[in-house]
């Protein structure tokens, strides 16, 4: 039984080890032989971008014995090698432009002693790599390969530093801006980040680099696929629910198949217990503070369309949310849609870890978090045990301790619902589409059970009935009809009492 690479990241070590390994080399194969040599990758922390750096490395060194049953073995011509540069992030902690400057000093050192070249303390980081790189062409004749691992972590982690991030991304301009002279003595690149930056200078100095990140015929270059969870991973599956382990890790797409972040599903097999293993590394205090300080209506992520050139970058000095969101892995391509104008994508949480977890940390902004857990814990047993009457009692608790409105108008209710309700974990989709318009929010218990729920926020007595009635009038029930029961449910909150003046519920079928 082959071991879990779980934090494993050296190509080497992974096969030396005995680990499970995802073939991954004929996406590599493809991304070699077919393309124009220079890539630029983005995908969300943990997705195995490291790893597919590592094995990249090893290939062009020439290291057959560890690629021995892989796809890329009897294609590959191992009689050539190729010298390798690897400039690595992932692990660095850059708290200001002085520690990234020693990082790339640091970088220039460790290869020019592998390949015989002494640094110039005389001369700036970028003469010393443009030399470095002339250096290893001569010597060897062989043109060098240059990988970069998470190239915008300095700025991702100094992001509201903005002075701070203005000079560490010049220096960056400045590093890759370096590369775009020395095409001669280049024989391939490869760039990853979770972000693309706009002003680096990746994109307008390193001209000649091409962005696979949405390029479906990578977009399983990393991750993993449900063939390959089941395929690699059979000895672990034994008892495992697989639609349940589907439901919690598995939803991320990149106009490839839906992937499962290897992160999460290794920590998974490993342990067997569900657990919001990917998100807990990385708490997104910036996204959340940046939500907040934008009064950005949450009800929209789930749904919303974006153009392509929407999701592909961003400046630092406008963030988009949603644009922030994907690249950083909490919002993904649900669904894509083919216009005249080109591509249009439907994003939204990718599956339940995230969307949980997410969610959880949005609370906070509209309620305090004790009492938070006792009306979900309420809410659940009431949607489990179809005791409605009792749901009235607990939305009234929750509008009444909502510490801080952050949204305004209707929304500020509905969000502080749909926000409690995804933090349970219960089946939600807010803004559901229907033939016939939009529902506030659907809940599925059991994968049978179907709530459908329309909040209205009214101020005269006369308007009482109105959210039950567009339900029944535009009959959003009908999209669930294959569901063994369905209620429908109206609550209409009173804008200046700030109070639950009308509830409403029916059982459809």
């Amino acid at each position: 039984m082959k071991l879990l690479p779980i934090g494993i990241s050296d190509f080497k070590k992974l096969r030396e080890g005995g680990y499970v390994y995802v073939d991954k080399t004929e996406y590599i194969y493809r991304l070699i032989k077919e393309g124009s040599g220079y890539y630029f990758l983005s995908r969300p922390r943990r997705f195995g971008k490291s790893l597919l750096l590592s094995t990249i490395r090893y290939l062009f060194e020439g290291q057959r014995e560890f690629f021995k049953g892989l796809y890329m073995e009897d294609r590959w011509n191992w009689e050539e090698s190729y010298p390798v540069i690897r400039i690595d992030f992932a692990e660095a902690q850059v708290k200001n432009v002085d520690e990234l400057e020693k990082e790339l000093k640091a970088t220039i050192i460790e290869t020019g002693k592998k390949y015989g070249y002494e640094y110039n303390k005389e001369y700036t980081i970028n003469r010393n790599l443009r030399l470095l790189i002339e250096g290893i062409y001569e010597e060897s004749k062989k043109q060098v390969v240059i990988l970069v691992d998470e190239y915008d972590k300095p700025i991702l982690d100094n992001i509201e530093k903005r002075e701070e991030v203005e000079k560490i991304r010049e220096v960056l301009k400045g590093f890759y801006t370096t590369l775009k002279g020395l095409d001669e003595y280049i024989k391939f690149v490869l760039v990853t980040g979770v972000s693309k930056f706009a002003k680096v200078s990746l994109f307008s100095g390193l001209n000649q680099l091409k962005d696979i990140s949405l390029d479906e015929r990578y977009g399983n270059i990393c991750g993993y696929t449900q063939e390959e969870l089941e395929f690699y991973f059979k000895e672990y599956l034994e008892g495992v629910n697989l639609e349940e382990v589907k439901e919690w890790y598995n939803g991320y797409s990149f106009l490839g198949e839906r992937l499962y972040n290897p992160f999460d599903i290794l920590l998974y097999l490993d342990s067997k217990n569900f657990d919001s293993y990917w998100y807990k590394t990385g708490t997104p205090s910036f996204l959340i503070k940046l939500i907040k300080e934008r009064e950005y209506d949450i009800l929209e992520l789930e749904n919303k369309i974006v153009k392509k050139n929407v999701l592909e970058k961003f400046d630092i000095e406008e963030i988009r949310i949603e644009a922030l969101m994907y690249q950083t892995g909490y919002l993904t391509i649900k669904e894509v849609y083919n216009k005249e104008y080109g591509q249009e994508y439907r994003l939204g949480f990718p599956n339940k870890e995230v969307r949980i977890s997410f969610n959880e940390d949005i609370l906070p902004l509209v309620l305090k978090d004790e009492i938070r857990e006792k009306i979900a814990d309420k809410i659940i047993e009431i949607l489990k045990k179809e005791e409605i009457e009792k749901l009235r009692e607990q939305v009234e608790v929750l509008i009444s301790n909502i510490s801080y409105v952050h949204y305004k108008g209707e929304s500020s209710y509905v969000i502080a619902i749909f926000s409690l309700l995804y933090s349970t974990g219960l089946n939600v989709i807010t803004e559901d589409n229907t033939h016939k318009g939009r529902i506030d929010l659907t809940v599925i218990v059991n994968k049978r059970i179907v709530y459908i729920i329309e909040v209205k926020v009214i101020e005269r007595e006369e308007e009482k009935g109105k959210a039950i009635k567009q339900i029944e009038e535009r009959e959003y029930y009908k999209k669930y009809m294959n569901y063994e029961k369905i209620y429908i449910v109206g609550i209409e909150i009173n804008k200046n009492k700030k109070q639950i003046v009308n509830f409403e519920y029916k059982q459809i079928k």
